[in-house]
């Protein structure tokens, strides 16, 4: 694998090798929404390598040039804060390939690597293959035995992997899923992506702690009271029912992206900004999250469901009333967790951690509350949250930015304290449109940079945090639903906070 130099990595220079892109599930969402377009994007920042290609593959016959307009409709359509550019498209969309087949057909396997060959010499791709399962996770064994069958996975280039959430649905598939791959890729050519982990704001925790001398002195159990993270959706399961009943909100968000962002949050300063020291350290912090006993998920852990209300003159349904769904559903909409840090830095601050669908509005932030003043000088006068006077939010989705919350005087005479907010945001204050987190995503798997993509320690790491709960959650009977559609969720969210002397913050 090449890893960039630290000025290419820090300047931002990308020199990808050229290569094909091959996505298994080509004709699928995912593709269509986020990947097409990332690349489009960084077609028309010249930010692609020279002798690039993409080939896609799903069961659906077609031709190269009814897969290009397909992929055309696509990101005309989904194309997001910017401009579609025909002319542009033209030159694109040469490199766009199809080709059709069944992924548990052996023959595919043998006409894959026939079509390979042919864009290689035509595209000059230099025999680096970049194979992306956007597929069903029930079919990554499947594929990842093929191509080790098939002699795919090695080549006259490099060849490297990425798959999507999830990676497994419990610890021991996890593992199993992990040996396979083991099987075909080094774990230096496996790109397990989290697309939250390529977010700006999300990058920019790093930056905000270890490039700024008045943060990171702060960053501890001296200073810090509590954390709360927070991924709220205001949709409901969008005709996805069947699919996130097998999964829940706790496999769905918590699992990967949320102990994600938490490990960012607290890591330790790595040694350098090097690829496997970030790592090194996120998997260090999510090894040091305490795993929950039994008769503890009760007291640290909540699960709800929505039910139906009427939300702005219209009716909602609840989850379990839904397309596809069980009308019994015991599967989860919504999960807080209350989780401590057993190490130096953290020890005694918890970190709650929530999300759900059907809540009142879709934001995902970070909100590190710090401790209040030793001394009450003024009585608490005026004071309108005397309780929590400083609060730093890092915000991620929808308007990235950070905003610090403290406590001034207000105007006139007498001493009246009242809460202001210094705030950055990152369009106003750079001018520039950031690039979505597949766009930095899918340019580093070229580069060969893992720093944004999960280990397989972590993947381990954290399925241990939640295993306990997806358990105890088993051999139990919730009274569902217990929230409704259009609440931040359950009244025994709220109880996990406030035994604790905290309460949820209103994003």
């Amino acid at each position: 694998m090449r890893t960039r130099t630290p000025d290419e990595r820090l300047e931002g220079k990308r020199r990808a090798a050229p290569s094909t892109l091959v996505i298994f599930g080509a004709n699928g969402d995912l593709t269509r929404r986020k990947l097409l377009p990332a690349l489009y994007r960084l077609a028309a920042e010249r930010r692609l390598p020279a002798g690039f290609a993409v080939l896609g593959n799903s069961r659906t016959p077609l031709s190269d040039e009814q897969f290009r307009e397909r992929m055309r409709e696509a990101v005309a359509r989904y194309l997001e804060d910017a401009d579609f550019d025909a002319r542009l498209w033209e030159e694109f969309s040469r490199a766009l390939f199809y080709l059709p087949g069944d992924l548990r057909d052996a023959s595919l396997y043998e006409r894959l690597a026939a079509r390979l060959e042919e864009i290689d010499r035509t595209c000059r791709t230099a025999g680096n293959v970049l194979f992306y399962l956007s597929t069903a996770p029930g079919l990554y064994p499947e594929v990842v035995t093929r191509l080790a069958s098939s002699g795919l996975h090695t080549g006259p280039g490099w060849r490297r992997i990425v798959i999507e959430k999830p990676f497994g649905r419990d610890l021991a598939d996890a593992r199993e899923l992990s040996r396979l791959l083991y099987r075909a890729f080094p774990e230096e050519a496996i790109f397990r992506i989290d697309h939250y982990l390529g977010k700006e704001t999300v990058q920019n925790i790093l930056a905000f702690r270890f490039a700024n001398g008045i943060f990171e002195p702060l960053w501890n159990r001296r200073y810090i009271d509590h954390v709360q993270i927070t991924a709220a959706e205001s949709i409901g399961v969008e005709g996805r029912g069947a699919f996130y009943q097998e999964v829940g909100a706790l496999r769905d968000m918590i699992q990967n992206h949320l102990l994600q962002v938490m490990a960012t949050v607290a890591m330790e300063p790595p040694a350098a900004f090097e690829p496997e020291a970030v790592r090194d350290e996120r998997a260090k912090l999510l090894r040091s999250i305490r795993i929950l006993k039994e008769h503890e998920v009760d007291s640290c852990a909540v699960a709800g469901q929505y039910a139906s209300a009427r939300i702005g003159g219209e009716d909602v349904p609840g989850f379990r009333q839904e397309p596809g769904v069980d009308p019994e559903s015991q599967t989860e909409t919504y999960a807080a967790l209350a989780l401590l840090v057993e190490n130096w830095r953290w020890a005694g601050v918890p970190f709650y951690l929530r999300t759900g669908k059907r809540l009142p509005r879709r934001v995902t932030d970070i909100a590190i509350q710090f401790h209040a003043a030793p001394h009450a000088l003024f009585g608490g006068v005026g004071i309108a949250e005397p309780m929590r006077p400083n609060l730093l939010v890092l915000r991620i989705q929808p308007e990235e930015g950070i905003s610090l919350r403290f406590l001034a005087k207000l105007p006139g005479s007498g001493m009246k304290l009242r809460p202001v907010s210094m705030d950055f945001n990152y369009g106003a204050s750079f001018g520039l449109r950031a690039p979505t987190a597949y766009q930095t995503l899918l340019l580093d798997a070229m580069a060969g940079d893992p720093t944004l993509y999960t280990r397989q320690d972590m993947v381990e790491a954290c399925w241990a945090v939640v295993q306990p709960i997806l358990e105890a959650w088993a051999r139990r009977r919730f009274d569902f639903p217990n929230y409704a559609a259009g609440t931040w969720g359950p009244p025994e969210a709220e109880a996990l906070l406030a035994r604790r002397g905290h309460r949820w913050r209103s994003p």
